[in-house]
């Protein structure tokens, strides 16, 4: 979209970006420790207190992204439209 309006977007657009991209992260590493409890419980039993921990830990990772990715659309779709010719 910059080099469309060859000029720089405004600065809340890539940290918009850059916050989605960082959810993104953080519920990958969120799912991986879920399925490392899950397997890890199967063979040793069920510790009830940590499991639920990391679900919980895994709910607000997915919150986050869920406000990150509205917010990024709404940021993108503000930068098409200021790179759409008047």
């Amino acid at each position: 979209m910059e080099r469309l309006r060859s000029s720089p977007l405004h600065a809340n657009i890539s940290t918009a970006l850059d916050k989605h991209l960082e959810s993104i992260h953080m519920v990958q590493t969120q799912r991986k420790d879920e399925i490392v409890s899950a397997s890890s419980r199967q063979r040793h039993g069920p510790p009830r207190c940590q499991d639920e921990r990391v679900v919980l830990a895994l709910a607000v990772a997915l919150r986050a992204l869920c406000l990150a990715t509205r917010k990024v659309r709404t940021v993108l779709w503000c930068a098409f439209q200021m790179t759409l010719p008047k």
